[in-house]
């Protein structure tokens, strides 16, 4: 008998060429994919970028507004508090004088026309201190030229004791504040003395 030859060995060479032509994967093109999410990118990220820097330059516009109108509001208490306390020191220290009449008024009942005179002297001497403190300046001109930037004439009166157009007299002293006037003097002007006797 003639014995058939054993193909078992090449049916499982083919069966195994089949499962492997079955099982071939087509390859993973990562530079493509890579390639096209850049691509879908690069579509959609200028428009992002774009709100969002608008986003943040409205955020930081928002915020320059809100420090400008709380500078505004600081600005508007400090002049009204300026306005309403300006004369807060001055007043202070007016209190000083006040004290100085009421003390003279509860002593003038037993006090002498010396002491009077002397707790008078004294209290115009200390409102003088204050108000030279605070750029106050009496204006006494007696004797001066007489000034129409500074002073009022109430009238002239003939004088040989002083120069013609001088202060002759002062009714009632002027004052100025850090140099503007606040009140002229008004003074008595000298002028020419009169004639005593007729030219013949």
């Amino acid at each position: 008998m003639n014995a058939e030859p054993d193909r078992s060995h090449e049916d499982e060479a083919a069966s195994s060429d089949t499962e492997m032509t079955a099982e071939v994967v087509e390859p993973f093109d990562a530079e493509g994919e890579t390639t096209a999410a850049a691509g879908q990118g690069a579509s959609e990220d200028p428009l992002a970028e774009l709100q969002a820097k608008a986003d943040e330059n409205w955020d930081k516009y928002l915020r320059a507004a809100a420090e400008l109108e709380n500078i505004r509001k600081r600005a508007e208490r400090d002049v009204a508090n300026a306005h309403k306390f300006a004369l807060e020191r001055f007043a202070t220290d007016l209190l000083a004088v006040c004290d100085s009449l009421e003390m003279a008024q509860v002593a003038e009942k037993d006090a002498s026309i010396e002491s009077l005179m002397e707790g008078n002297e004294a209290t115009l001497k200390l409102l003088g201190t204050v108000l030279r403190r605070f750029g106050i300046e009496e204006l006494d001109p007696q004797g001066e030229p007489f000034d129409p930037n500074l002073h009022e004439a109430m009238t002239m009166q003939p004088s040989d004791t002083v120069e013609p157009g001088s202060v002759l007299n002062v009714f009632q002293k002027g004052y100025a504040l850090n140099g503007r006037l606040l009140r002229p003097a008004r003074v008595v002007v000298a002028s020419e003395p009169a004639e005593t006797g007729k030219k013949r």
